[in-house]
């Protein structure tokens, strides 16, 4: 598929048919995680992939809230078909301990060094290429936060290390029909023109 057609056709899908992803499929998608741009090459990151529906149900047990301000129950019923979920994670603890090598001078563990958390900010950009590998591979995928309260008991369930952080979960699966209605759905997007200022704002 051409660049700019996996650009245009990337959606979030929230519905997935029964069918599986193939092995090669999702080889190709982590594969591809790992090729995202990462602050010093500091690579902070990690992935845990869910493909049984027996380690699907204990992240779904694990991160859904058992009370919300908020009717989720139809964005799970949705959800919880996708065939394969990949959390990705980010430490923090690689890039302080990357940017006090000799090369960066960063001395200390001093987080008000940095004006943004490249850790998660790497991960999301890792998160993107999964889900425009997914695109390439014909494959629907979303992109999803876990709740607050809830990470501690999905990565307690899932044996996560206490260095890695929860940045995200990428579902990966055949796309159902009507699957990717949501909020681009009701919402225009936002004109170039009003976004993009050259030179300066």
């Amino acid at each position: 598929m051409e660049f700019q057609d996996v650009v245009r056709k990337r959606r979030m899908h929230r519905r997935f048919t029964g069918e599986a992803v193939s092995a090669a499929a999702l080889d190709r998608i982590v594969r591809n995680a790992v090729r995202a741009p990462s602050a010093g090459f500091s690579q902070g990151w990690a992935f845990v992939v869910l493909e049984s529906a027996h380690d699907r149900d204990r992240f779904w047990a694990a991160s859904t809230p058992v009370s919300s301000d908020r009717d989720m129950s139809a964005w799970l019923d949705g959800m919880r078909t996708a065939p394969v979920l990949i959390l990705a994670l980010a430490s923090r603890a690689a890039y302080l301990r990357r940017y006090a090598e000799d090369d960066k001078g960063f001395h200390g563990d001093d987080e008000a060094r940095w004006s943004a958390p490249y850790w998660h900010i790497d991960v999301g950009m890792a998160a993107l290429l999964m889900l425009q590998t997914a695109v390439d591979e014909g494959l629907g995928a979303c992109f999803f936060g876990v709740p607050p309260q809830r990470c501690a008991a999905v990565r307690t369930e899932l044996g996560i290390p206490s260095e890695l952080e929860i940045t995200g979960v990428v579902a990966v699966g055949h796309p159902a029909e009507g699957g990717a209605a949501g909020s681009a759905g009701r919402r225009e997007r936002r004109p170039l023109e009003e976004v993009v200022h050259r030179g300066g704002w």
